[in-house]
């Protein structure tokens, strides 16, 4: 069981922008960790630091296989433009279609401090735009294009 919990709308800290992460040891490690557990028992794809209270630049994605964990991402290009539709662990109950990128190249680092780059593309791009948003006070339901 993890230490932290989710926050829902309307929790102010929701709309807050988060801070780069400097300190790279065991407790950021922690964090992560029980990020991870978070999103896995509420049964999402990613989560943001933001979502559980923390005001700094992480997040954690896990989908058919793959797990990522970003600390400090930023994207570094764009290709493409789709649309889908999103939901979010911290906006339950609504849904909505939101226009992203196909395919973005990102960098950041690990809870290590070492400098990570990766492609991402289709869904996987769109759980990392997602969170990447959520660093920035910004959910979905800004975005959204046609509510269902």
């Amino acid at each position: 069981m993890s230490s932290l919990n989710l926050i829902t709308i309307p929790n102010p800290l929701l709309r807050q922008k988060a801070v780069n992460v400097t300190v790279f040891d065991d407790k950021l490690e922690a964090r992560v960790n029980n990020m991870f557990d978070i999103m896995i028992e509420q049964q999402g794809v990613g989560l943001a630091a933001v979502q559980v209270g923390i005001l700094e630049r992480i997040i954690v994605v896990r989908y058919e296989g793959s797990e990522l964990s970003l600390i400090n991402p930023e994207i570094l290009n764009r290709e493409g433009k789709t649309i889908d539709v999103e939901a979010c662990l911290s906006v339950p109950g609504r849904q909505g279609y939101v226009v992203r990128d196909k395919c973005i190249r990102v960098k950041g680092q690990n809870f290590k401090g070492e400098p990570v780059e990766m492609e991402q593309t289709d869904f996987m791009a769109r759980i990392v735009q997602h969170e990447m948003d959520h660093l920035d006070g910004i959910l979905f339901i800004d975005k959204l294009e046609d509510f269902s």
